[in-house]
C-alpha cells in the first residue's frame, strides 16, 4: 500500500493499475508456504467462514496441516494483524476483529473481498461507493485542476476513444477515472481513487460484456470530460452522476444474462476474468 505515497499529480504513468492484471480473478501465484497460509486464513476470515470473535486454529493444527514452524505461521499471523482482520495476544492466540477494523483497501483484502462475493452484490457495494466518492471528486477537480491535470485525464479519454475491443478499453478507462481523482490534488482522494482501481477493473470488465459497451461508454465519459474543461463542477457532478447510474443499468443487465435466475438467491454467478 506504500506505493500510494508514490503518485505524481502531474507525470502520467503508463495506463496500468498497480495492484491488478488482466487475471486478476485467478488467485495470485504465491511461492512461499507463508503467502498461502496468509492467503488461506484471509479467504477464510473474509468470507465470513471465520467470524469476528472466532480464534484461528490452533498453532499445532495449522502447522501441521501446511507442513511449516511455528515461526513461519507467526509471521503469517502478523500480516493478517497488519492487515486489520485478526488481533493476536500472548497466550490467547489470534482472534478475528470487527469488519469495521478491516482495511478494505488492502489490496490483498479487497481482493479476497472481491472472491468471496456474488457479483451482484459486489457490484452494488462498489456503485454505493462510487456515488459517494466520484461525483464528489470531479466536482473538485473542475474547480482546482491545472492544464497539466486536465490534459492527463483528455489523453485517457483519447485513448478511450481509439480503443477498437472491450479488452483495450480497460486501461485507458481505468486511467480516465484514477486521473481525476488525481487531479483534485488531494493526495488522500488520490489514494482513494488509486485503490479503487482494484474494484473499478472487476466491474469494467464485467460491464465489458454488454454488446455496446463501447458506444455506450464513450459520451457519458466525454460529457464529463467536457465538465471538467469548462471548469464546471456542478456539471461534473452531475454527468459523474449520470454515467454512474447508466453504467448501473449496464451491469444489471449483464449480470440478468449470464445468471437470470439465481440473482436473487446470492449465486456467486460465473467467473468473470
Amino acid at each position: 500500500m506504500d506505493r500510494a505515497s508514490q503518485i505524481v499529480l502531474r507525470e502520467w504513468p503508463p495506463m496500468k493499475t498497480p495492484f491488478a492484471d488482466p487475471h486478476y480473478r485467478e488467485p495470485p501465484d504465491r511461492k512461499s508456504m507463508h503467502g498461502r497460509i496468509v492467503r488461506d486464513l484471509g479467504m477464510r476470515i473474509v468470507s465470513g467462514e471465520l467470524q469476528p470473535g472466532d480464534r484461528l486454529p490452533l498453532e499445532a493444527s495449522l502447522c501441521a496441516d501446511y507442513d511449516v514452524s511455528r515461526p513461519v505461521l507467526r509471521e503469517a499471523t502478523r500480516v493478517l494483524v497488519a492487515k486489520g482482520l485478526v488481533m493476536s495476544r500472548q497466550r490467547a492466540g489470534a482472534t478475528v476483529r470487527p469488519r469495521s477494523d478491516w482495511h478494505l483497501l488492502d489490496p490483498d483484502v479487497l481482493y479476497w473481498l472481491i472472491q468471496s462475493k456474488p457479483q451482484g452484490e459486489f457490484v452494488e457495494t462498489l456503485l454505493t461507493v462510487r456515488r459517494i466518492f466520484e461525483p464528489a471528486a470531479a466536482a473538485l477537480a473542475a474547480q482546482v485542476a491545472d492544464d497539466a491535470a486536465l490534459a492527463g485525464i483528455a489523453h485517457a479519454y483519447d485513448a478511450m476513444e481509439a480503443a477498437t475491443t472491450p479488452e483495450a478499453l480497460l486501461e485507458p478507462d481505468l486511467a480516465f477515472h484514477r486521473r481525476i481523482a488525481e487531479a483534485t490534488g488531494n493526495d488522500l482522494l488520490a489514494y482513494i481513487g488509486n485503490m479503487l482501481s482494484l474494484a473499478l477493473r472487476e466491474s469494467i470488465k464485467l460491464s465489458s460484456r454488454h454488446p455496446d459497451t463501447h458506444a455506450l461508454s464513450l459520451p457519458r465519459h466525454k460529457a464529463i470530460l467536457t465538465a471538467l474543461q469548462h471548469r464546471d463542477p456542478l456539471g461534473a457532478r452531475q454527468a459523474t452522476l449520470v454515467q454512474l447510474d447508466e453504467t448501473g443499468g449496464d451491469l444489471s443487465a449483464v449480470l440478468d444474462e449470464l445468471d437470470p435466475v439465481s440473482r436473487g438467491r446470492g449465486s456467486a454467478g460465473p467467473d468473470i476474468g
